[in-house]
């Protein structure tokens, strides 16, 4: 998970609020000074840290909770509340036909986070492309090209071609009437100079961007703040993407300095794989760090998942008690397309994804693969109809997937159990009733 360590003190002190006997000064200062320690361990800038404290003290002390909230769960609301207005405000690009300039400096992420939102655009039903307008780096041409075919989206560049403002111009003719979403890499340096700035500059006026994302590394702590400020002095940077957040300590400092010059962080980058890219949404972010979980961007996962599939279909037949591997397979489908299972538990309030924190998420994972690798190996008879399988067709079955018997049986073996399950659920009207009420089919 990103920032493991902030975010494992901050739960050990919404649990001690919670255990609490009773909410006085005294838990109250200890509290704060927990919460203070753990910010700023996680690099978070001192002035913010002192400002959180004295703002947290003073409502805990002062204020009395709503009518049905006891003064426990009125504390756990501040410390959240708090956390989240010092990452500022949420914003999501929009999804429209537009031409979006990333900037930064070398080896933020910059080039690889191309990639990211070219995913990101393509999910949302439109056509993005990417422009190498990094001239200067020379693998930079080869790289951006790489991660084009990889993502499948269209990719100009000119391996010949000095002029960055010309490579960009070109490749905007070419796609201006073929792409939704116009994506250019621009150079970068090791520190900020003035022909970086200047080269910005004009790239700014010749492409005249929609949106100016600025990469940063999650490492750089709070120097990401006055990197943020002479990038946003130069060309008025409308969003950051953090990349690396998973893999620092750091992360508070890029976080809370990133808010501090009032430039909103918009993507995450929460690992190497092309789909470790999420939107932030700081009530979220702060959930998910306090153990609450995040519902919302559970169901975004599972929604964008679920795209061009008859969910309602699918929800019916199983709340009927009507379940075969065909339907197992699509829930495992479904399971697959929302990410790793690590990211997925994240999104579980603190009672459910701390169940799942012993389980091997990797060895979870490969097993639901070979699952369905096993499904792909039988007849249409054979999932519709389980029950028809024996000994010699969980050979055949086997031999075709290029697996062992014992992993055939082990399939079928958590099919029955799923089965009876969906069965004791089905025969529960009631709770059949509200599921479905809560899932808003029949509308």
């Amino acid at each position: 998970m990103v920032l493991d360590n902030l975010g494992d003190s901050l739960k050990r002190t919404i649990k001690k609020i919670a255990n609490a006997v009773h909410v006085d000064a005294k838990l109250v200062k200890e509290v704060v000074r927990d919460i203070q320690r753990a910010l700023l361990q996680a690099d978070v800038n001192v002035k913010l840290v002192v400002e959180l404290s004295k703002k947290i003290e003073k409502r805990a002390l002062e204020e009395k909770p709503p009518a049905g909230m006891s003064n426990r769960e009125h504390v756990i609301r501040i410390v959240y509340d708090e956390l989240v207005h010092i990452l500022g405000e949420s914003k999501e690009l929009s999804i429209k036909k537009q031409v979006i300039m990333m900037v930064g400096l070398y080896g933020q992420g910059k080039t690889t986070s191309c990639g990211k939102l070219a995913i990101y655009f393509k999910k949302k039903g439109l056509r993005p492309v990417l422009i190498a307008g990094d001239v200067h780096r020379p693998a930079a041409y080869e790289q951006l090209k790489q991660i084009a075919d990889q993502v499948e989206v269209p990719f100009y560049g000119n391996k010949k071609e000095k002029g960055a403002v010309k490579v960009i111009k070109e490749g905007m003719n070419k796609f201006k009437r073929t792409s939704d979403v116009i994506i250019v890499d621009t150079s970068g340096r090791h520190k900020l100079e003035d022909e970086l700035i200047s080269e910005m500059k004009e790239i700014f006026k010749a492409a005249k961007p929609d949106e100016k994302l600025l990469v940063m590394d999650a490492a750089m702590g709070q120097q990401s703040g006055p990197q943020a400020k002479a990038f946003n002095d130069a060309i008025g940077i409308t969003g950051i993407v953090l990349t690396k957040l998973d893999g620092t300590a750091k992360g508070g400092g890029a976080l809370s300095a990133a808010a501090e010059v009032g430039a909103p962080i918009i993507f995450v980058g929460t690992g190497e794989h092309p789909t470790d890219f999420e939107k932030f949404d700081p009530s979220g972010f702060i959930s998910r760090l306090l153990g609450m979980g995040d519902i919302k961007s559970l169901l975004e996962r599972a929604e964008e998942s679920l795209k061009g599939k008859d969910a309602e279909k699918t929800a019916r037949r199983l709340m009927s008690g009507k379940f075969n591997l065909n339907d197992m397979y699509d829930q495992m489908d479904m399971l697959s397309g929302m990410g790793p299972l690590s990211k997925v538990a994240e999104m579980l309030p603190f009672g459910q994804s701390g169940k799942l924190k012993d389980v091997d998420m990797d060895e979870t994972q490969n097993k639901l693969k070979r699952f369905r690798v096993i499904m792909d190996s039988m007849t249409e008879e054979e999932r519709e109809s389980p029950d028809i399988i024996r000994s010699s067709r969980v050979k055949r079955i086997a031999r075709g997937a290029g697996v062992e018997n014992k992993h055939v049986k082990e399939l079928l073996k958590y099919y029955n159990m799923t089965k009876r399950m969906m069965k004791g659920f089905s025969s529960d009207r009631k709770m059949r009733k509200n599921l479905m009420r809560q899932l808003q089919f029949g509308k």
